[in-house]
């Protein structure tokens, strides 16, 4: 008799949230439960009783004291599919219980139930005075969104060619914004093509994004897709904030954290999503408390729930197009036109990475040239040679990553070595990687391709002698430009573009090293001109800077 065949080897994922069940689904002890129903009005619900729907915004949190919650969505026939159920002494929710976003799936009685209905308001009250509880409902509620993204339950679907740039735009901002979703590589996914076809599209029409709910949008903008998505939100014009924080970096998101914690009413406005360049990193190992890393996405995912848990919005999707600094209180103009009104100002936007003076560089941007090295590029790469252009951290850990699922990694730097930009232990790990090399006083000279990026060329500074890799991506990680066009004139900034902070132009100290040449207004982070660009230091000063902000508010305290 033969030996049977082996089984398939298990992986053991230690961040799958399937494995950590009794936290993503607690059953609450009586005493809580009964701690809990203070904050709530006790109701009976009849079998299919809808509780919240997907898509409303501002949906209750539910206890259940009898019966069964099933959670679900609408499959492509409209029909009901469960996929969660609640039962005695659990609770329903996840993230968008924090803010006011569109819940991203539907909740019904199974059952004639009991319930306790706590409202969004009283939620809010219940997570910030009963610590031992919202511990275990913050738990529950980010293993919960973990565990939507990883199944691609209430989401939407991407259908385009993996390699588009716009493909790669649309599904980049939701990974980054933390949406589950699921891709139709129409190059690769034999699933797509049934999709193409019933929707009758074009090649040039591609990519789309199909919701549950028969939304249907053609390539749309960032801005647009998070508008349909409920992931916007609408500004009061008429409302005053304590403080605007612009940009939600680790500066960004720890300025709002220490506000929003103690007492100041804080609102983030962001761009893209949550993280900053920090926020792109596959893995960051020397920030304090993280002794096996953690990835840049699960670190800001982490200080965003923070932060909402304490109070403050968050604005994803909308930049800022000024700011009118000639009288207070402060007036942020957004890109879309919404207005924004602040006591105070925490300039948090950052810097981005510097492009390469090559010729043809703009026509690969986003199909081939890549600024962030994380699961979504790195799937990219599999089995093929990749660049890495740059010498700092950001640089070294992509090409770390990158070693792990490309055939081979090449990193140029124009100096002679890696020592005095990056931390030895990625220096360490760049010189003992087979799978990486690097190439010194090297520079890019060209860039070869038809629709995306095909073949890199570089030369070495010194001899001249060029050297020809056929790669499809190339990650450009170079210097920092600061993201402060926004200001226009109303703060002193360097030649560099960086703001000034800790002195008046002539010389004088102001009251706090953050603080700008315009009273009420602080600088953090990146965007700061002489700070330190390292993670940890970024989110010391977003932290520091709210006692800056507390005096300049409260004057007489002081």
């Amino acid at each position: 008799m033969s030996d049977p065949s082996p089984s398939p080897e298990v992986v053991y994922d230690p961040t799958d949230p399937m494995l950590r069940k009794e936290q993503m689904f607690p059953k609450l002890s009586p005493a809580m439960v009964q701690r809990i129903a203070a904050y709530g009005q006790e109701e009976f619900v009849p079998a299919g009783t809808m509780l919240f729907q997907r898509g409303q915004r501002g949906a209750d949190f539910f206890l259940v004291l009898q019966g069964v919650i099933e959670v679900f969505e609408l499959d492509k026939e409209g029909q009901p599919n469960v996929f969660t159920i609640h039962g005695a002494r659990q609770f329903s929710g996840e993230m968008n219980l924090f803010n006011q976003r569109s819940v991203l799936a539907s909740g019904r009685a199974a059952c004639d139930s009991r319930v306790v209905r706590v409202r969004q308001d009283d939620f809010r009250r219940m997570v910030a005075a009963e610590a031992d509880i919202s511990e275990i409902i913050m738990r529950a509620f980010i293993l919960r969104r973990v565990g939507l993204i990883r199944q691609g339950y209430g989401g939407v679907v991407l259908l385009g060619p993996g390699h588009s740039a716009d493909t790669l735009r649309l599904e980049r901002f939701l990974v980054r914004n933390g949406y589950p979703h699921r891709l139709l590589d129409t190059e690769a996914d034999p699933d797509a093509s049934g999709l193409v076809s019933s929707f009758q599209l074009q090649r040039e029409q591609l990519p789309v994004v199909i919701c549950p709910e028969r939304c249907f949008l053609q390539n749309p903008s960032n801005a647009e897709l998070a508008d349909e998505l409920g992931l916007a939100e609408t500004i009061d014009p008429q409302h005053i904030y304590d403080v605007v924080v612009v940009g939600a970096g680790p500066a960004g998101l720890a300025a709002a954290v220490y506000a929003a914690s103690e007492g100041l009413s804080t609102i983030v406005v962001e761009g893209m999503a949550p993280g900053g360049q920090a926020g792109t990193s596959s893995k960051i190992e020397n920030y304090l408390g993280f002794p096996t890393g953690i990835s840049g996405q699960a670190l800001a995912g982490r200080a965003q729930a923070q932060a909402q848990k304490f109070g403050a919005r968050l604005a994803i999707s909308r930049q800022a197009a000024g700011v009118d600094c000639s009288e207070q209180p402060f007036r942020l103009q957004l890109d879309d036109e919404q207005v924004v009104r602040a006591r105070v100002v925490v300039v948090a936007t950052g810097a981005r990475y510097r492009k390469l003076d090559v010729p043809g560089y703009a026509r690969f941007e986003g199909a081939g040239i890549h600024y962030a090295a994380t699961a979504m590029e790195g799937q990219l790469c599999a089995n093929e040679e990749v660049v890495v252009v740059g010498g700092g951290n950001s640089a070294g850990q992509a090409a770390v990553f990158l070693s792990h699922l490309a055939l081979h990694v090449h990193v140029l730097v124009r100096a002679d070595g890696l020592a005095a930009t990056m931390s030895d232990y990625l220096v360490q790990r760049i010189a003992q990687s087979a799978k990486i090399s690097l190439h010194t006083r090297s520079e890019i000279v060209r860039l070869e391709g038809e629709e995306r990026l095909q073949q890199i060329t570089w030369r070495h500074r010194d001899t001249g002698e060029p050297t020809v890799c056929h790669a499809g991506n190339m990650f450009v990680m170079i210097g920092a430009e600061p993201n402060t066009d926004w200001l226009k004139d109303c703060l002193e900034l360097d030649p560099k573009g960086f703001v000034l902070t800790g002195r008046c132009p002539k010389g004088h100290l102001l009251e706090s090293p953050y603080a700008t040449t315009k009273p009420g207004i602080f600088a953090v982070g990146d965007v700061r001109a002489g700070s330190v660009k390292r993670v940890a230091s970024s989110v010391g000063e977003g932290s520091v800077v709210i006692q800056a902000v507390h005096r300049y508010l409260h004057p007489e305290a002081s």
